[in-house]
């Protein structure tokens, strides 16, 4: 990247551009690159953020038959950014659950883009927003089915539960299609707390903010629905409610 992104790149439309300008160029040009072998497993699960600004950028080769899992909760107080570029081989499979939780004025945010240039493989992205105060949640989803990505399956869910009128959330999801016998599907949701559940719980003598909480966590647990690691999903999830616990 020769210089900063502005409003006018798609992939950055949302970012908090002060955040970024503080990174500067040579942050955004630092990637991790994976590559998973034929016919191997790899699973990864971050927590990121912190009080200053983050970009995490990951560049996901995997090869023939293989699979690649990717878990993320993104708690930081100010700008954070994960970005996962993947190129999937035949037949391998794309495993990803985010999950963006905080308050403040910060921005956090998932960018994927997501390549299907070779025949049967599948991939799945589930993210989850909670945000107040005037925090915003991103997910910019681009799904690309080139010509020899016959057999394909991806899908991408996003949802957000915004918990006070000035917090914000932003989807947009990308589907391009060049082969004709692919399933894809994309779908987004933005609301606020349900409070007819909120209702029956406080019927059954639950306090509110044990409510909240239990509301907050069967909500965000769709994103890690896949990891099989129970105790990760786990830690994951605490970690992520631990800053809904600082909210009170």
């Amino acid at each position: 990247m020769s210089e900063l992104p502005t409003i006018r790149d798609e992939s950055w439309r949302y970012a908090d551009f002060d955040a970024v300008a503080k990174l500067g160029v040579e942050a955004l040009d630092q990637w991790q690159d994976v590559s998973v072998a034929d016919g191997e497993t790899h699973r990864h699960c971050m927590i990121v953020g912190g009080d200053a600004p983050e970009v995490h950028r990951i560049r996901l080769n995997i090869g023939k038959s293989a699979r690649a899992e990717f878990f993320v909760v993104v708690i930081g107080d100010d700008y954070t950014r994960v970005e996962v570029e993947t190129d999937l081989g035949e037949g391998a499979h794309f495993e990803f659950g985010g999950v963006t939780i905080g308050g403040g004025d910060a921005v956090r945010e998932f960018v994927t883009r997501t390549a299907h240039d070779r025949p049967d493989a599948t991939s799945n992205q589930v993210v989850r927003a909670v945000h107040w105060n005037e925090a915003t949640g991103n997910f910019l989803g681009a799904i690309n089915v080139g010509r020899e990505g016959q057999r394909t399956d991806a899908g991408q869910d996003f949802k957000a539960l915004v918990l006070e009128k000035g917090a914000t959330a932003n989807a947009k999801p990308e589907l391009e299609i060049f082969a004709d016998d692919v399933k894809c599907a994309h779908g987004a949701a933005i609301g606020q707390m349900d409070e007819m559940a909120r209702y029956y719980m406080a019927s059954r003598g639950i306090a509110p903010d044990v409510a909240q909480r239990l509301l907050v966590r069967a909500f965000i647990a769709d994103a890690l629905a896949a990891l099989e690691d129970e105790a990760e999903a786990e830690r994951l999830l605490e970690a992520a409610l631990n800053v809904l616990e600082a909210r009170r």
